[in-house]
């Protein structure tokens, strides 16, 4: 879970939601849309980006590379679009033939060409007007044959007609009304289209869903959460496991070869870890699954017993690697509690391979050399014997937001945040009531928890490393703190936004260089992404501050003072090109 936002903030984002906004025109019926289908998702072309990451294996790279690092000086904006939203813009805009989707709070989806920014068609879901969001955003849509999916903060899966926006079929997925809410991309794969669900701060109990993507009827259901009787049942005392969290709430990787999706879950709930003593599988994990049957092959647990609110919903990166001379089958990612993690997904199993610090952390003592479980500091662990200080802090060495791995390059980029700790205060007993939040501590002590240790040392850091030899390769540093999505390119460059003086730049792949940038009309937050059209590269990105940036920003601004800045909000598509006589 996140950091709660204010009241009011969520009166606004209510408020939003429940605009109806009719669709438009489809427009030119010409356009092209060729069927998206597994194959095309195996091996998609590279002037094309179809899914969350670009690729299923959640690289965030592009390898198209006519924008490299030798003109990316001369980049302009070719074209904009202003969504009419506020609050947290987080999708990538996402790319088939001449068609462009992006979403935005309040559950819109809106269809563009590509090549013009001209819109052709609009759909805003309507929400329930006594909906509480926590968390107003949307992270992406899914294609699949001639559909487009988008997982909704109401809890349903919505289908639509990728030419015109009409809605085809709309199917519940969680209840709402109980804390269950959807802000990921769906992943789509083998006619299943999967999601995840939030609300461990709700208390629900996590899973993974598929749905058949012609009929959106459930296919199958995997609970994070191990039930009595079940693998890993016995990590919960009691009735714990009904109210466990774990919710799986960022998009999944895919490796097609095998048939496996790989997941990453949240937190236990509540926070504090007295009332659920055990391991609390499968929170904190990355978890394999089979898309066929939605069966559990493998797992591996971060933080056992989860204390600190170190969601580990980001999926691994599936980068096929060497640890000391020997090939192994990565899953490779950077946790929230500040270890890069090399794991084997040899056979849909996950074994432990490696795992070092990338950030400072103070309640790992050490990892177990086989297994990579971790050791903790007691004195480090929150909960109701009172106040804990403890690094990373409770937004972790790295939230939500992607990674990206370069073939080019050969590294492994991360948006990390050092120098960033939190002091949570003693645990309050609450009692659980379903659709109320359920985090175990005062609301203004979780919100008011972050800590800056060294306020003369830097925070953010954008870090490149060499996963074969565990070595960083470059790092370049920001006074304030990172929140961003990373994308790499066959051009040399990563892309990379999310600090608070709302630049969006270009770094040299290699080096770490700046090359390139843009000052944005709001702070970027968006999942970049990059597409070709009549033979021209474009950079595309989604500005838009809000949600947990927002809530970091307004705590950095009630400690340090001096360092206080207001990011304007308002959505922004911004796609931009090196012009032809810029090469």
């Amino acid at each position: 879970m996140n950091v709660i936002r204010n009241r009011a903030s969520l009166a606004v984002a209510v408020a939003m939601a429940t605009i109806a906004v009719p669709a438009l025109a489809q427009g030119d019926a010409e356009r092209l849309y060729p069927p998206v289908t597994d194959k095309r998702l195996v091996k998609p072309e590279a002037q094309n980006w179809l899914q969350y990451r670009g690729t299923y294996n959640g690289w965030g790279y592009s390898p198209l590379k006519q924008i490299n690092d030798k003109n990316v000086g001369k980049m302009q904006l070719a074209w904009s679009f202003n969504t009419g939203a506020l609050e947290g813009h987080q999708s990538p805009p996402i790319v088939n033939g001449d068609y462009m989707y992006i979403t935005t709070p309040g559950n819109q989806i809106i269809a563009l060409d590509p090549k013009t920014g001209q819109e052709i068609w609009r759909y805003k879901k309507e929400l329930p007007g006594e909906l509480m969001q926590l968390h107003p955003t949307n992270r992406g849509v899914a294609l699949y044959g001639d559909k487009l999916y988008m997982a909704t903060v109401d809890c349903m899966l919505v289908a639509l007609d990728a030419k015109s926006g009409k809605v085809l079929w709309s199917k519940p997925v969680g209840d709402w009304k109980a804390g269950y809410y959807m802000t990921l991309a769906p992943l789509a794969a083998k006619g299943k289209i999967m999601v995840g669900v939030s609300g461990g701060e709700f208390g629900v109990r996590g899973y993974v869903a598929a749905h058949d993507s012609e009929t959106g009827e459930q296919a199958w259901k995997t609970y994070t959460v191990a039930a009595p009787g079940e693998p890993g049942g016995d990590t919960w005392p009691g009735d714990s496991w009904k109210t466990g969290g774990g919710g799986p709430w960022i998009t999944g990787t895919y490796d097609p070869a095998v048939n496996i999706a790989y997941w990453g879950t949240g937190n236990p709930s509540p926070w504090p870890p007295e009332p659920r003593k055990g391991d609390n599988l499968y929170t904190t994990s990355t978890i394999a699954l089979d898309v066929d049957t939605g069966k559990i092959t493998g797992h591996h647990q971060y933080t056992p017993n989860d204390a600190w609110d170190w969601d580990e919903v980001s999926a691994p990166l599936l980068i096929d690697t060497e640890h000391k001379g020997k090939k192994i089958k990565g899953a490779i990612r950077a946790g929230r509690n500040g270890y890069l993690w090399v794991l084997n997904r040899n056979g849909g199993k996950l074994e432990y391979v490696n795992a070092w610090p990338y950030v400072h952390n103070n309640v790992i003592k050490s990892l177990d050399p086989k297994t990579g479980r971790p050791t903790y500091d007691p004195t480090k662990t929150p909960g109701f014997h009172g106040k804990s200080h403890y690094c990373p802090s409770l937004w972790g060495g790295k939230d939500w937001v992607p990674e990206s791995y370069s073939p080019e390059s050969g590294l492994f980029y991360i948006p990390a945040n050092n120098n960033m700790c939190a002091e949570l205060p003693k645990a309050i007993e609450e009692k659980y009531k379903p659709g109320d939040l359920w985090i175990g501590y005062p609301l203004d002590g979780v919100i008011g928890s972050l800590r800056v240790p060294d306020p003369k040392q830097t925070i953010g850091e954008l870090q490149a490393w060499d996963v074969k030899t565990g070595k960083l390769a470059w790092v370049h540093k920001f006074k304030t703190f990172l929140w961003t999505p990373l994308m790499s390119t066959g051009g040399n460059l990563v892309f990379a936004g999310g600090t608070n003086d709302r630049k969006f730049r270009a770094f040299n792949a290699k080096t770490g260089a700046v090359l390139w940038e843009f000052v944005a009309p709001s702070g970027v937050t968006g999942v970049p992404s990059s597409f070709e059209v009549a033979g021209e590269q474009y950079i595309a990105v989604q500005a838009g501050w809000g949600v947990d940036a927002e809530r970091m920003q307004g705590a950095i601004n009630n400690i340090l003072p001096d360092r206080k800045v207001v990011v304007p909000q308002g959505g922004t598509l911004l796609v931009f090109k090196v012009p032809k006589n810029g090469k």
